[in-house]
């Protein structure tokens, strides 16, 4: 938890995977009109691919 707590400290935004994927495992981001694809492993961890 120490680590969220320096992110909004430091003016930074925070946001949840888990609220991003809405409970999903995949999640589609824009940026500059290209798409990427965020995914959560069975591992629990993220891969961001384009």
């Amino acid at each position: 938890m120490p680590q969220l707590v320096a992110a909004s400290e430091a003016g930074e935004t925070l946001h949840d995977a888990r609220d991003l994927t809405r409970g999903q495992s995949t999640a589609q981001i824009t940026l500059d009109d290209k798409v990427y694809t965020l995914r959560i492993t069975r591992a629990g961890k993220l891969i961001l691919t384009k």
